[in-house]
């Protein structure tokens, strides 16, 4: 019986071949996105699920109250990691300190790279963490201060393969030498720790930033002990931060509690600051939603080619039943048949999947693979089969086997108006998704282009970011400042701590005439601050080499700040605040600078202190226009005498909007590419109707045209019904992506308009897609010889 069915199957499908491609080709494309988004939900989902203990590994982090609002920090100072495991030595059975770094790292003469996935580690590292290894012992590889672990991929970088680089010595900043003692296999994209080589922390316990609990540079883990809770820990952590921090943020105005964060909940953990990898919930949803809908319209393509073929299938259903066949046999049969067609459809969804893979790759920006190994890869094709095959076969099946037998014989089968009104409601929801995801597409690239071209308050034009990440150029840093304004393509140079869309730290104040202390982000800067960035001035003035008190006793505020300490920018002058970790002195405002967008664009502008101090970490330089190749080779001249050895790395500022709104870029380009799919996977099914249509009235035509009717007439005759619910679906999806995409927006602080020629250029689109789809068959059949389709009348 199964057999028959088979082949029964299969001759319908080559007995309509149009229709089988459009049904096939509508759900291998549908198929095959779900399997993409699959793998990156899949991906995000079991991030650092390969770790053998990941239950009870879990990430101290760090609260910290600000205006209000309560924000998580992954930093801590080094101090965290061993009072912990004294303190609580029956519930932690290890911790780990996680210090992530960025060393010159040289082999020999010739090989010489400045990396920057570089993790200073306790010995416990390898033994918490399951990173599989491919050489070495890793319980072991770590206990030598000396020693150092590659990743497969840097082994082969610097020694050709892995094998080779075990026992060789590498290179730290021109004076650690550090022996392979392992290698591992690369690190997965979805662990929230990202290394390319770790060194023994040991080797920088010397560091001043090691001995002060209030400096934090590093992460720290705790692997629970057997039977231990961290529900039980949790409670006793406020005691810990009186302990160690009471003082301290007494005396500073500070505010931090700790917490343990389940290592599965780190990747996917919201607004937590630090350099960890992390995914993000509200993209995995939006993408699982994207596969839902599109997954839907390739269903709606199959349910209704297979409902309008029904009359084409009538005699076979009536013998059938007249010769005994059972409704649920019937039933049976159909749904059968869906099953197959959808199990011949992820043959196509594969092929369409590792054709698409690498270009979903390079928008994702990193690698995604299928692993056959995977038991859940198969279960979820095996569900995509049934729940599409069951969904799409129901009420085709449910329909046709109704029929009643005498009717189905005659070939007088009548869909009746619900059954093309259900139909229509289908073909509306097909273009409603479709109209919505266009207007998505517009309205993202509408705000980062808004973004991108927004006045920011200061000039990012031609300026260049060069990072002060070694020892040599930050001794070096004022040699460097003055040989590079020496160069005649240079037009301004500061140091300081952070650029415009960089890291600001957040200190706390005592301020004239407040009895609270105040907070606030925090630039380290230099006296040309103002003047590289092309800051206006306010009121007051700016810094000055003339006034030798300025460095200890002279502040600079944003407007913003001014305004929330309740003065205005001439009030502000003379008033005098004083950092509570910093200052051993008052310092007084000496002016107030016009806000600027220091921050993402999805902030409001907040509070800044300008500040003259030493904490530089990068090196600020506005260039003349014109020349730029010449005073780039310059710079780099000028870095090799200030810092030898070590590589000219620089970043232009208009890249700080890439990496900035890397994520939103990533949407937009994802729902672009995903809004042509559904667009086209619609149309395959407008398509059908179409060729249905055109058929069943084609006789219909042929006689209009013997009475004179041209072929524009016949063309509007044939495509008003079917466009009908093309303009239905526009009505309602223009609503309703007005309100999805206005909530959308409030994720920006600084917003574009919701103009309204967005929803006419999404309806045209659709429209017109729709139109040529509509209108291909209906010039067809009118430009057809009326002889040829009324010769059998």
């Amino acid at each position: 019986m199964i057999q028959h069915y088979i082949k029964t199957t299969w001759r319908n499908l080559m007995k309509n071949r149009v229709f089988s491609i459009i049904n096939i080709l509508g759900l291998g494309m549908g198929v095959g996105v779900c399997l993409l988004i699959f793998l990156f939900v899949h991906n995000e989902f079991s991030a650092d699920g390969f770790h053998e203990h990941k239950k009870e590994i879990y990430q101290v982090v760090r609260y910290a109250k600000l205006e209000g609002k309560q924000s998580s920090v992954a930093y801590l100072s080094g101090l965290y990691g061993p009072a912990l495991k004294t303190d609580f030595p029956a519930s932690i059975e290890k911790m780990v300190r996680v210090m992530p770094n960025n060393s010159l790292v040289s082999y020999g003469q010739d090989k010489s790279f400045n990396e920057k996935k570089i993790l200073a580690v306790d010995p416990s590292f390898l033994q918490i963490f399951s990173f599989p290894g491919l050489l070495g012992n890793n319980n072991t590889a770590l206990n030598d201060p000396h020693s150092i672990v590659l990743t497969e991929s840097a082994a082969k970088k610097y020694f050709g393969d892995a094998a080779s680089a075990m026992g060789k010595t590498l290179e730290l900043d021109k004076e650690l030498q550090l022996k392979v003692t392992g290698v591992l296999k690369d690190v997965p994209v979805n662990s929230s720790l990202d290394f390319d080589m770790l060194v023994p922390i040991d080797n920088y316990k010397d560091a001043s930033y090691f001995k002060e609990w209030i400096n934090n540079s590093m992460y720290t883990f705790v692997e629970l002990a057997p039977g231990a809770k961290a529900a039980d820990i949790t409670p006793q952590l406020p005691a810990f931060m009186q302990k160690y921090m009471g003082k301290q943020m007494k005396m500073y105005g500070f505010n931090f509690s700790l917490g343990l964060v389940p290592l599965s909940d780190v990747y996917l953990a919201k607004d937590m600051f630090g350099g960890q990898r992390h995914g993000d919930r509200g993209v995995i949803y939006i993408f699982i939603s994207i596969a839902i809908l599109i997954l839907l319209i390739a269903c709606i393509n199959f349910m209704n080619l297979s409902t309008i073929r029904a009359a084409q299938r009538s005699k076979e259903i009536g013998l059938r039943k007249v010769l005994g066949a059972f409704r649920k046999q019937l039933i049976g049969q159909f749904i059968g048949e869906s099953l197959l067609i959808t199990l011949i459809s992820c043959v196509v969804a594969l092929v369409f999947l590792y054709a698409v893979l690498p270009f979903y790759n390079q928008m994702l920006g990193y690698t995604l693979g299928i692993d056959w190994g995977e038991p859940t890869i198969y279960l979820f094709i095996a569900g995509v089969i049934f729940v599409v095959g069951l969904l799409s076969g129901s009420y085709p099946a449910l329909m046709l086997s109704g029929f009643s037998p005498v009717q189905a014989i005659k070939g007088k089968l009548r869909m009746g108006a619900a059954g093309i009104r259900f139909r229509q409601i289908l073909v509306v929801f097909q273009f409603m998704v479709s109209v919505f995801l266009i207007i998505g597409t517009i309205v993202i690239s509408k705000q980062l282009h808004f973004v991108k071209n927004k006045q920011l308050g200061y000039d990012k034009d031609q300026s260049l970011v060069v990072r002060i990440d070694n020892s040599d150029i930050y001794n070096n840093r004022e040699l460097y400042k003055q040989q590079i304004l020496k160069e005649p393509g240079v037009s301004a140079v500061s140091l300081m701590s952070g650029e415009p869309g960089g890291f600001f730290d957040t200190y706390f104040f005592n301020v004239e005439g407040r009895s609270e202390k105040w907070s606030a982000h925090t630039e380290y800067t230099d006296f040309q601050y103002v003047q590289a960035l092309g800051l206006k001035l306010l009121s007051g003035r700016n810094f000055s080499s003339a006034m030798p008190t300025d460095t200890l006793r002279a502040v600079l505020l944003n407007k913003t700040a001014a305004a929330n300490l309740g003065w205005t920018p001439e009030q502000a002058v003379g008033k005098w605040i004083q950092n509570t970790k910093n200052d051993s002195l008052k310092r007084t405002v000496i002016g107030v600078v016009a806000d600027f967008s220091f921050e993402s664009l999805k902030q409001a502008i907040t509070p800044l202190v300008i500040t003259p101090g030493d904490d530089n970490r990068l090196v600020y330089i506005r260039l003349k226009p014109g020349r730029i190749s010449q005073t780039l080779a310059a710079l780099q001249k000028d870095y090799a005498t200030a810092a030898p050895g070590y590589p000219f790395e620089y970043s232009f500022m208009d890249q700080q909007f890439d990496n900035m709104y890397r994520k939103d870029i990533k949407q937009q380009k994802l729902l672009t590419s995903f809004s042509m799919l559904a667009i086209i996977i619609a149309s395959l099914g407008l398509f059908g109707l179409a060729t249905f249509t055109t058929n069943k009235r084609i006789k219909e035509v042929g006689i209009r045209k013997v009475l004179g009717s041209s072929v524009s007439q016949v063309v509007v005759l044939l495509s008003k019904d079917l466009l009908k619910p093309v303009i239905l679906a526009v009505l309602i999806a223009i609503p309703l992506g007005y309100a999805v995409m206005h909530a959308w927006l409030q994720n920006f602080a600084y917003q574009t308009a919701l103009s309204w020629w967005i929803f006419p250029l999404a309806a045209m689109i659709t429209m017109v897609i729709a139109l040529l789809t509509v209108c291909f068959k209906a010039i067809k059949a009118g430009r057809t010889n009326p002889v040829a389709t009324l010769k059998s009348e």
